[in-house]
């Protein structure tokens, strides 16, 4: 079953463009790339002789270099550092070049905590970003509102759109749990099966899809046969396996880790060929090769994509820049070592968010510290990000009130050891009503 989002046939335009220009003319082949690119060149050098300094934009970049988010802190590095190179290359950030400070949280709450401290008082950078793992984020967040340090993390959990964060962190680059599974859950219930199975990680980010895909699929007539929490530090999946009811029509799977190879592995071994239908999110298998031996059970199932890693899956001049930009191939692989697998269904949340700091700083005259007002109310003030070379991964609707983007989701199925797109959500499929409004918070 395929299908294409409608938002194709509307017209969006994004804060801080002329009426006139909608998605349709934002991309037209590479040589548009290269025009955008040397407008973005103009604005900044514009900017840059209007305040009469080159001082950096100083970004501290919160990484899990270390920790069981070591394998995706390696590949959000990796791409900040190209956006950066690339947003230098073009004219900074109004005309300032971007200096990017990095610290490894180890994947560690309290110390992500320590590092936001450490950016705002020893490094003096203006604004942290990068933070992915949930218990990381609920860990460091507090901190940045105290300090009011603008905060931009880019992770999936509803913790920053629930509203019990605060009014200095942003997810402007990434779409959260919530509109994920809202939009899929459609497509789960029509095409596997109504009785599910949910095998997730015993923290925030498991206990976002424990609880809204429950009850996306309640809501249209599923039955979550069993919930299985896996705690975090698990190195063995055999007796979760054993739990799920043989009425079970899907298995809904979502791990995180370095043991997600044993948990397909021991998947497979459990239930040989008489599986329900699987139905996983990626995050099973970033950065590893689907075609890594053992993984062939994983033949027909399918999987949730933020951003296809194979370039066919988003065969659109922007992704393909942005692919180039961060080095990796058609496979979603890196362009010098094809068995080094890239996160790609979450590292370009770093590339996009980047982008919309920029935006932000730009359009509110961010010059230092004491303009952190303005640019937070010109940023819950935008409304669309459009797909291009700053969002790659397509269309975003940005909910000021909730401090949230939402975007298109895409569904694949592993075919040939290769994950094919299959059906591509809607932004409308994953619009909530917002609980929240951080808007009325003070600053």
């Amino acid at each position: 079953m395929t299908g294409k989002s409608n938002s194709d046939n509307k017209e969006r335009r994004p804060a801080g463009t002329t009426p006139g220009v909608s998605r349709r003319t934002a991309i037209k082949g590479a040589g548009a790339l290269a025009g955008v690119a040397a407008a973005t060149s103009l604005i900044g050098l514009s900017a840059r002789a209007h305040s009469g300094s080159d001082a950096p934009i100083r970004i501290g970049f919160q990484v899990h270099r270390t920790g069981i988010g070591a394998a995706y802190g390696r590949w959000y590095e990796r791409t900040s550092r190209a956006a950066v190179d690339y947003i230098n290359q073009t004219g900074g950030i109004g005309g300032h070049p971007i200096e990017m400070v990095i610290e490894d949280d180890g994947t560690d709450p309290k110390r992500g905590a320590e590092m936001v401290e450490k950016f705002a008082t020893q490094h003096k950078v203006d604004f942290v970003f990068g933070t992915l793992f949930s218990h990381v984020v609920i860990g460091s967040a507090p901190r940045a509102g105290e300090l009011k340090m603008p905060y931009f993390v880019v992770s999936e959990g509803y913790h920053v759109a629930s509203g019990k964060l605060n009014r200095y962190v942003f997810q402007p680059g990434i779409t959260d749990v919530r509109q994920q599974v809202s939009s899929m859950a459609p497509w789960v219930t029509s095409n596997l099966g109504k009785k599910i199975a949910m095998i997730f990680p015993d923290y925030a980010f498991g206990h976002d899809h424990r609880d809204f895909f429950s009850a996306a699929a309640g809501s249209l007539g599923g039955e979550i046969t069993t919930l299985l929490p896996i705690p975090p530090t698990e190195s063995s999946f055999t007796k979760y396996f054993a739990k799920i009811p043989a009425s079970t029509e899907v298995i809904y799977h979502v791990m995180v880790g370095p043991a997600v190879l044993t948990f397909v592995k021991e998947m497979g071994e459990f239930f040989g060929n008489n599986r329900p239908e699987l139905f996983g999110f990626i995050d099973s298998l970033e950065a590893v090769d689907i075609a890594s031996p053992g993984l062939d059970y994983l033949e027909g199932s399918y999987f949730w994509e933020a951003m296809p890693r194979y370039a066919d899956g988003l065969p659109t001049a922007a992704a393909a820049f942005y692919r180039d930009q961060v080095g990796v191939d058609a496979n979603g692989a890196s362009q010098s070592d094809s068995k080094d697998v890239a996160t790609f269904s979450h590292m370009f949340g770093c590339w996009e968010t980047l982008f919309v700091i920029k935006a932000a700083v730009e359009q509110s005259g961010y010059r230092s510290a004491m303009d952190k007002v303005a640019l937070i109310e010109t940023l819950e003030n935008m409304k669309w990000f459009n797909e291009g070379i700053a969002h790659p991964q397509g269309h975003k609707q940005f909910v000021g009130q909730l401090h949230q983007c939402f975007g298109r989701q895409f569904i694949s199925k592993v075919e040939n050891n290769r994950l094919k797109v299959v059906h591509t959500t809607t932004i409308e499929d994953g619009l909530y009503e917002p609980e929240a409004d951080y808007t009325k918070q003070a600053l």
